[in-house]
């Protein structure tokens, strides 16, 4: 095995100089691994819809340069001496996810994905310690900021904080290009479903918007045996797969004028237990909510630009005793999360393959313009 020296790396990343800019791969160097740090090489690279908003500077917290990217899994080249994880080695390979300061009242009670510090340190995309960041790029030196949600995985090496590695992954590297997206996406939309509303089979769950998250919400909801899954987007190809995950029922969207009223027909006349938003879309929010039966959850997952309002009746959201909720994360503890669902992929009730589409690392722009034409659910790159 190589041997790595966890000083002035040099590897090559997809750099964004600006918002808009396109991903550029461009040298870089990392300095130092500190000891608090382990060096990734990251063979798998997910891609996700929150990556695309925060390059169009929608999310206007992130400073420029970035290296963007946080779902992926690789291969340990160097530890620090101060992590505490004494389960993991160099060569271990090992699945990735977001970062958390383990120690705040969420953190403590159970619910890292709302670590009363995750916006600094998701979208900060520095070291929490001091504010620096471990890459810089090669041809002019300039600081790039590259631990997006402690790790940022547009990037050959990448230098991750502690608190990302969610699982050592037992078995063969060369089949984990599913699990790269545990960390964000699939744990998103599985997680909602699963450790926050908890459908049982006599319930109705209604998802909007069939990316890698809504079908991995579609998926979960079959898992537990609900009885009522209703399926709603624009595409045909998203509802057909969404029918072979275990959708009951599919709304093209399109074609649907009165999408409450339709609901409503498929949940005869009472509407549906459970609604979730996976689009970030004020419209579709309003409708899910409208669509709710008596004392259902609504609950948004889809990431908005800031500053949007959404409207509803609180007299009759009183009366029929709805709630809407925001889930982040699948409400996920990633450690103990992420190996339930690869227990559940590996034992065919969670078929993460059927979403994924792998291309070589270099072909990041063929990867995004597919994920836009809608060709691919969930695209991931490989590194090595």
């Amino acid at each position: 095995m190589e041997t790595f020296t966890p000083k002035n790396i040099d590897t090559q990343a997809y750099v964004l100089d600006k918002p808009n800019d396109p991903f550029r791969l461009q040298d870089i160097i990392l300095d130092e691994i500190r000891s608090d740090e382990l060096l990734i090489e990251m063979k798998f690279s997910g891609i996700c819809h929150t990556d695309l908003l925060v390059a169009t500077g929608a999310i206007p917290t992130l400073q420029f340069p970035a290296i963007l990217g946080h779902e992926g899994c690789g291969y340990i080249r160097s530890i620090g001496s101060a992590v505490k994880r004494k389960d993991l080695a160099i060569g271990d390979f090992v699945l990735l996810s977001f970062n958390t300061c383990g120690h705040c009242k969420q953190c403590s009670r159970g619910h890292p994905a709302y670590c009363l510090n995750g916006a600094a340190l998701h979208m900060g995309a520095v070291r929490p310690s001091d504010g620096s960041s471990p890459a810089r790029l090669k041809s002019d030196g300039r600081s790039v900021r590259s631990q997006f949600f402690g790790q940022s995985t547009f990037s050959k090496f990448t230098v991750v904080q502690e608190s990302c590695v969610a699982m050592r992954y037992p078995f063969d590297p060369e089949g984990a290009a599913m699990f790269a997206a545990l960390g964000c996406g699939f744990q998103t939309g599985a997680g909602t479903v699963l450790n926050v509303l908890g459908p049982q089979s006599d319930d109705s769950v209604v998802v909007f918007g069939l990316g890698g998250v809504g079908l991995s919400a579609v998926m979960a909801a079959k898992f537990l045996g609900v009885g009522r899954i209703i399926a709603v987007d624009i595409a045909e190809e998203r509802l057909e797969v969404a029918r072979e995950l275990g959708a009951t029922d599919v709304i093209d969207s399109k074609a649907t004028p009165d999408i409450v009223g339709k609901i409503r027909e498929l949940t005869d006349g009472v509407g549906a237990d459970f609604c979730i938003d996976c689009v970030g879309n004020v419209g579709i929010i309003e409708s899910m909510i409208e669509s709710l039966a008596k004392c259902g959850t609504a609950a948004s997952v889809g990431v908005m630009p800031p500053g949007k309002t959404v409207a509803l009746d609180p007299l009759k959201h009183l009366f029929e005793n709805k709630r809407y909720i925001g889930v982040l994360e699948g409400d996920s503890d990633p450690p103990k999360f992420i190996p339930q669902l690869v227990d559940m992929q590996r034992s065919g009730r969670f078929p993460l393959e059927k979403l994924c589409t792998t291309y070589p690392w270099q072909d990041m722009d063929r990867a995004l313009k597919d994920m836009h034409d809608g060709k691919v659910i969930k695209p991931v790159l490989q590194w090595c």
